[in-house]
């Protein structure tokens, strides 16, 4: 079965290997620094929290050592000997209050207060409390700023009178510096994301860059520079490129062996037909007494018999020599060679070939044999039919750019062929001209041979009145093969 023709480099899609690799990469990474940032920022909140906690706790110990009561058992505060000044600085974001407490938890609010809570005392709820433990709270305070307020109970003459002693602190620098750092860590993984990213999109390159080789030495043994996969491979395509290259020895084996049998048995049987025909020529003339002459007989039939061996012989050859990967053949000296041999062949009509090459060379992605069996045929119809003149064309048919194709126009100034019969020349053994020798072949041979390479025949009428044959076919890459 014939392979399909190479399409050109395969892009890389949303869902080829590269891709995938890349994008389980890049989630995968970015899931990961997600939740890195979210446990570096809730660390670094509590770690700024427990240090807020515990500056406000100094504060709270240094407020309870300066407390004390007067002659009178009325608490009283040495401020002097607070060490802070924010204490005295209105609304600083510093305070401390004491409240008189009774035994249902009630009290009175502000018995002592700092400076820096001015005109206005800290609201703070009900709460029982046990001697030396610290209560944590979170209220509002001063111009509406959020506070973290620690407080503690303190029990003096003889426990019939107790105090809460409370300290508070703003936390808006606090959750400021919390959101600063969360700005800055969230832009940090974000860069560090693309540097990942960018470093795997590095790593997929290298590692899926021996598929890259790989696919470049596919493509030059589809487009006939290589005949096997060419270059240095990792130990893990190191088995496919090795029993690649076996398949294809053992398919060029398979196509010679064909091609060696076909051979065979065309020698085979054209020497006992040859025998046949040359005994036929050599009879006698019948006498008249005679019912029916056995020589035309024999001669008809060998003609008969010739034509179904070429033609089977043919396509057991184009079956055998299905193309092979690697093949290539240049046109311009297999066509050159063809026209001197035309030459010689028809020498004795005066013809005139012309051939129109492009300057650049160009290979037919095939066997030369094949390449010269189809040109061949062409030739040599456009002679036998043509009045003075053939005129062949080669020219590049650019279809589709990933695989262009070859175009070799073969003129002639002949009768031509009608539109309702151009179908019918390429069938098998048509002749429509009995008086011009051949066996019917050439046309068919051509059409079916250029199907096996992905190409095709077309008739047209030409330019001068003649017939027009046109034959595309694949088209190689240049290069050394």
């Amino acid at each position: 079965m014939m392979q399909a023709p190479w399409t050109g480099p395969r892009h890389t899609g949303p869902w080829s290997l590269r891709w995938r690799l890349l994008a389980a990469t890049v989630a995968g990474i970015a899931v990961a620094l997600v939740l890195a940032g979210v446990v570096l920022n809730g660390l670094f909140e509590r770690h700024v929290q427990q240090q807020f906690e515990q500056t406000l706790t100094h504060q709270l110990d240094q407020v309870m050592a300066r407390f004390e009561l007067d002659a009178r058992e009325q608490p009283a505060m040495s401020e002097q000997a607070l060490s802070d000044p924010r204490w005295k600085k209105p609304y600083s974001g510093l305070y401390w209050q004491v409240d008189a407490m009774a035994t249902d938890g009630q009290g009175r609010t502000g018995v002592l207060r700092s400076r820096s809570l001015w005109d206005t005392t800290l609201s703070l709820q009900p709460d029982a409390l046990d001697d030396g433990a610290v209560h944590v709270h979170h209220v509002a305070g001063p111009l509406g700023a959020p506070l973290l307020v620690l407080e503690r109970r303190v029990t003096t003459a003889g426990e019939s009178a107790r105090w809460r002693i409370a300290v508070a602190a703003d936390e808006t620098a606090m959750q400021a510096a919390v959101v600063q750092f969360s700005r800055v860590l969230a832009g940090s993984l974000a860069v560090l994301l693309v540097l990942l990213a960018a470093a795997a999109w590095a790593q997929v390159a290298v590692g899926l860059r021996p598929l890259k080789v790989l696919e470049t030495a596919l493509q030059d043994v589809e487009q006939g520079r290589a005949h096997q996969l060419l270059g240095t491979f990792p130990a893990e395509l190191q088995p496919v490129t090795d029993g690649f290259n076996k398949v294809l020895t053992r398919n060029t084996q398979v196509v010679e062996r064909a091609r060696a049998q076909a051979a065979n048995l065309a020698h085979a049987l054209k020497n006992p037909l040859t025998v046949l025909e040359q005994a036929a020529r050599a009879a006698p003339p019948l006498a008249s007494n005679e019912p029916y002459a056995l020589a035309p007989l024999v001669q008809e039939q060998v003609q008969v018999a010739r034509r179904h061996i070429d033609w089977h012989l043919a396509r057991a050859r184009m079956a055998g020599g299905a193309p092979v990967p690697g093949q290539r053949a240049e046109l311009g000296p297999a066509l050159r060679g063809l026209v001197r041999v035309m030459d010689k062949v028809h020498a004795s009509r005066a013809l005139t070939l012309r051939v129109d090459l492009p300057d650049q060379p160009i290979f037919f992605a095939g066997e030369e044999q094949d390449l010269q069996e189809m040109v061949g045929n062409l030739l040599d119809n456009a002679c036998k039919w043509a009045r003075s003149t053939v005129h062949v064309f080669v020219q590049v048919w650019p279809v589709d750019p990933a695989m262009p194709q070859l175009r070799v126009e073969i003129e002639d100034d002949g009768p031509g062929i009608g539109a309702d019969q151009r179908a019918r020349a390429l069938g098998r053994g048509v002749r429509l001209d009995e008086s011009v020798a051949g066996s019917g072949l050439g046309l068919a041979i051509v059409h079916d041979l250029a199907g096996l390479y992905g190409g095709h025949l077309e008739l047209t009428p030409a330019a001068r009145g003649g017939l027009c044959a046109a034959l595309v076919l694949p088209m190689a890459a240049r290069g050394v093969a």
